[in-house]
């Protein structure tokens, strides 16, 4: 049987995550759950690491929790609320593993982000997608609450309170032009452009202070909803630690001499 997930380290300093169930669209099983968290803590605790890229196989980036096969592990609607909520948590664990990674994630959409994929896009530190790329919140669409795997958390940050409250309440498809006007991605290339602009994107952090790059990722998220005065200590701090190091005096020196 093929991973659910595969794992790409050719290249120096950056790792490529790529869902692979692309014929049920990368929708997230058992294995592929499981696939990721342990690839997420790995990377967590590699050092030869500096950027990740997520994405999927085929013409989809992740439809959602696979409620047709997800595998032994499937809860059944008349199980105990215990049970569905050790479901739930471990699902969301993925995202907060994504958010808890030193390293930033950028998201590569290549097709229908929905539900589960949503929620990963939504934790990644940079989304871009292609043309192809749709997104929505389906679960309020099954009767369900669409406030699920920290998009209640991360969606109104990165769009806005009326924006994301349109899109969960709904569980409307969004395309890529809107994703982009409403700020959800940085960028909208062509599905052929899709995973080489990604990859341009993480060589250029790679080749960065791997030290101010995460204390960069940790002074976003911290600052998000901090007050000024401690989002200014955090910064003030960071900048010092950055400072001492003799990276960054190497980079100053080449800086100065070019």
């Amino acid at each position: 049987m093929a991973d659910a997930l595969t794992v790409d380290r050719d290249r120096p300093g950056t790792v490529v995550l790529q869902l692979n169930r692309p014929k049920q669209l990368n929708a997230i099983n058992g294995a592929m759950r499981d696939e990721l968290a342990q690839a997420f803590a790995e990377i967590a605790a590699d050092t030869s690491v500096n950027v990740v890229v997520l994405t999927g196989a085929g013409r989809g980036f992740c439809s959602g929790i696979d409620v047709r096969n997800f595998g032994p592990e499937t809860v059944a609607d008349s199980a105990p609320a215990i049970d569905r909520m050790r479901f739930q948590e471990a699902m969301a664990a993925l995202p907060q593993a994504i958010r808890a990674l030193p390293q930033p994630v950028i998201a590569a959409v290549n097709g229908p982000c929905v539900g589960a994929g949503l929620a990963l896009c939504l934790a990644s530190d940079i989304r871009i997608c292609s043309t192809a790329a749709t997104f929505g919140n389906a679960a309020i669409l099954l009767g369900l609450s669409g406030a699920e795997m920290g998009m209640s958390y991360h969606l109104p940050r990165i769009v806005g309170t009326s924006v994301a409250a349109d899109w969960m309440l709904t569980g409307r498809t969004v395309s890529a032009d809107e994703a982009d006007r409403r700020g959800l991605v940085s960028e909208v290339v062509g599905p052929d452009r899709l995973t080489a602009r990604a990859l341009e994107i993480a060589s250029g952090i790679a080749d960065l202070s791997p030290l101010g790059v995460q204390l960069t990722k940790r002074a976003l998220q911290a600052n998000t909803d901090a007050p000024l005065d401690a989002a200014l200590e955090l910064e003030n701090r960071n900048q010092v630690l950055s400072h001492a190091t003799d990276e960054a005096s190497r980079r100053r020196r080449k800086w100065s001499e070019s």
